[in-house]
């Protein structure tokens, strides 16, 4: 992204009174390696491997859709092998998907013998961190920055590690461990984040979490089990970063105490009216949403976009939005949907 298109929305995210009248609605979007590949015609693995054609790939797209604001911006990821490689899991990775990954942790007592996690030494990682340093001057110099680093969330890790369902259960059958391994995964989160912000420098204002798992909970199985980690990663940030969470799955239960994390925005499903997400959340988070990206950002027609969008903006009524699609944007979003949020957000 821009500089000036950074400044805009992070006057949205902490919700401060835009510049310039009458105000548009900011649009934006998280972009990665499920959409880009397949939007640019290239193999998921050339877009992995080739520094050259990654950086040609994302400078296309930022200068295709240059009223988007894309997020995190530049993003280095790996679909989301980065995090569970460091710790051995097995990672497979295919021409034409994102990498998959097989978890290793068959044993949930064993988390005491597991060791910290070094980003500049451990699985992808450092291959991710050479790469930021790498294309860093030549995006600065081309007149854009890199505002924001991101991780995958500390259930969602755990979940990498011991398998979801397996996860789930341990939750009921031995919590004691489950906060061992999540005291490990939020460790990892909070050093990876910080390892992408030195490796990139003193333009990170902004951090991206992104776990769903967390949706998979009760309220009270939240209280216990996300909540605590969640805030300990706001906590390891300044107060006056941008702090963006994504979770696309159930977040109803427990919707009213997720702005006491220190997240800033929330980018939510769109199974959960805004309305409502305004309401539960009591206009403490900017909302970034919540357009269907499948059923309308993949197989809805511009027009469809649009009415939706509007939609969303007309029960919003203009105040701590975002607009965007809820969550990032899927495999096989075309061009003319994604030029019709900017056309929603403009009318």
């Amino acid at each position: 992204m821009r500089p000036e298109q950074w400044q805009c929305f992070k006057r949205a995210a902490k919700r401060a009174e835009p510049i310039g009248h009458p105000a548009t609605t900011p649009v934006a979007l998280i972009v990665d390696s499920p959409w880009i590949p397949g939007y640019v015609g290239v193999s998921h693995l050339d877009y992995y491997l080739d520094p050259e054609l990654w950086f040609q790939a994302n400078l296309r797209i930022i200068r295709e859709f240059p009223d988007i604001i894309l997020i995190p911006s530049w993003w280095v990821e790996y679909g989301m092998a980065i995090e569970p490689s460091a710790f051995g899991n097995r990672i497979h990775f295919w021409q034409d998907q994102p990498p998959g990954q097989s978890a290793m942790l068959k044993r949930l007592e064993d988390v005491d013998t597991m060791p910290a996690v070094n980003p500049q030494t451990d699985g992808l990682m450092p291959l991710a961190l050479h790469l930021y340093r790498m294309h860093r001057p030549r995006i600065l110099d081309a007149g854009y920055t890199i505002p924001m680093v991101a991780a995958r969330g500390p259930l969602c890790l755990a979940a990498f590690l011991r398998g979801v369902s397996e996860f789930m259960i341990d939750t009921v059958e031995n919590p004691e461990a489950v906060h061992k391994l999540l005291a490990l995964t939020t460790r990892t989160a909070i050093d990876w984040l910080k390892a992408q912000a030195e490796a990139i420098g003193d333009t990170v204002e902004g951090i991206l979490v992104l776990d769903d798992i967390v949706g998979f909970l009760s309220a009270n199985a939240y209280r216990e089990f996300a909540h605590p980690y969640l805030k300990q990663i706001c906590d390891a940030f300044p107060a006056d970063w941008v702090k963006v969470y994504h979770n696309d799955a159930n977040i109803r239960p427990f919707l009213a105490e997720l702005p006491d994390t220190g997240f800033d925005v929330l980018n939510w499903s769109h199974k959960i009216d805004i309305s409502q997400a305004r309401e539960k959340t009591d206009g403490r988070l900017c909302l970034m949403g919540n357009v269907p990206p499948l059923e309308i950002g993949v197989r809805g027609t511009p027009e469809m976009v649009r009415k939706t969008a509007g939609e969303i903006l007309a029960k919003n009524n203009g105040a701590g939005l975002i607009l965007s699609v809820g969550g990032g944007v899927s495999p096989g979003m075309p061009k003319e949907n994604i030029m019709a949020l900017v056309e929603a957000a403009g009318d």
